[in-house]
C-alpha cells in the first residue's frame, strides 16, 4: 500500500522559479492542444507545464547550463542527488549557505544539489546571477526550508525519464518542431511593463526588446508550419502589438517576487496562441 501511495504522487516543480506557472495552469487548460506527439519547451524554468502535461515525448531546453544540469541529474541520478541534499539539509545555517554559495561542486550531481539547496534557502526563492555568472542572492529567513523532498524528486525523475534535455537557445526549436503533431510552449523572460520593472532575465544574459522580436519571429515561423504554439508574456502595449494577428488571451495572475511586499498582488498577463 505504501509503495502504491508513493507511486501516485503527481510530479510537480522541484524548484522555486520566477514566473512559475503552477498557479496559472487552470486558466491555461482550455488552451492546451487536445492532441500532440512531441512537446517542446525552450524556456524550461521550473517546468510546471511539462509536469502537468506529462508528455510521452518531450524536448526541454534552456540557455542556463546549471538549470539544465539539475534537470538531467534529477532524471538520471536522483538517488545520489537526494543523499547530497540530505547532507545540505543537516548542515544548513547562514554560514553554511554563504560557504556553498561561494563554491561550485566538482561533479554534475554536486552542482545540482548545490543549486537546489541554494534555491530552497535563498531570499524569496529567487535565482539571480551577476555578470560573471555567479549566484548572488542572500540567504532567506526560513525556519524549516524544504531542502530535500525525496518523493517529489523521485516523481519528477519518473516524469523526466523520456525527456531530452539540453542547453539550447530558443531558436533551436526551429530545427525540430515541424508540423501539427508538435506543441511548443514559450515562457520567456517577460517584457518590462514599466520603466521600474527590469526583471528580464534570471542569469547573466539579458532578454531585450530585440530578443522579444526574434522570439515573435520564431513563433510566427512555427505557426506557419502548422505547429501548435503557445506563449506567455506580460500584458503591455509592446507585446500586444508584437503579436497582433494571433489570438491573445488575458490571464489573471499574481506578482509574487518583489522586494516590496506592498507591490505584490493581482496583475494580468497574456497567453498567445495560434
Amino acid at each position: 500500500m505504501q509503495s502504491q501511495l508513493l507511486q501516485s504522487i503527481h510530479p510537480r516543480p522541484f524548484l522555486k522559479w520566477a514566473g512559475g506557472k503552477g498557479q496559472l495552469i487552470q486558466q491555461y487548460i482550455p488552451h492546451f492542444p487536445k492532441y500532440f506527439s512531441t512537446y517542446y519547451e525552450p524556456f524550461l524554468g521550473g517546468g510546471a507545464i511539462f509536469f502537468y502535461l506529462q508528455p510521452v515525448q518531450s524536448f526541454l531546453m534552456d540557455i542556463n547550463p546549471e538549470l539544465v544540469n539539475v534537470f538531467c541529474c534529477v532524471r538520471d541520478e536522483v538517488e545520489w542527488l537526494i543523499e547530497l541534499l540530505k547532507q545540505h539539509r543537516d548542515r544548513h545555517c547562514s554560514e553554511y549557505y554563504y560557504s556553498m554559495r561561494s563554491q561550485i561542486g566538482v561533479s554534475n550531481v554536486e552542482r545540482a544539489a548545490r543549486l537546489i539547496y541554494l534555491n530552497k534557502t535563498c531570499f524569496n526563492g529567487l535565482y539571480r546571477e551577476n555578470s560573471k555568472g555567479q549566484f548572488n542572492v542572500p540567504v532567506g529567513r526560513y525556519k524549516n526550508p524544504a531542502i530535500c523532498d525525496p518523493e517529489l524528486l523521485r516523481a519528477a525523475s519518473r516524469a523526466l525519464q523520456n525527456a531530452r534535455i539540453e542547453v539550447q537557445p530558443f531558436e533551436a526549436v526551429l530545427d525540430y518542431a515541424k508540423n501539427s503533431k508538435d506543441f511548443v510552449y514559450f515562457d520567456p523572460p517577460y517584457h518590462p511593463i514599466s520603466a521600474t520593472s527590469k526583471f528580464t532575465s534570471y542569469n547573466r544574459y539579458t532578454f531585450s526588446s530585440e530578443d522579444q522580436i526574434r522570439l515573435r519571429d520564431t513563433f510566427a515561423v512555427l505557426a506557419n508550419r502548422g505547429v501548435q504554439v503557445m506563449l506567455s508574456n506580460s500584458d503591455c502595449p509592446f507585446i500586444r502589438d508584437l503579436y497582433r494577428g494571433f489570438t491573445i488571451h488575458t490571464i489573471q495572475a499574481a506578482r509574487s517576487i518583489n522586494s516590496n511586499a506592498k507591490k505584490r498582488g493581482k496583475i494580468t498577463e497574456l497567453l498567445i496562441t495560434c
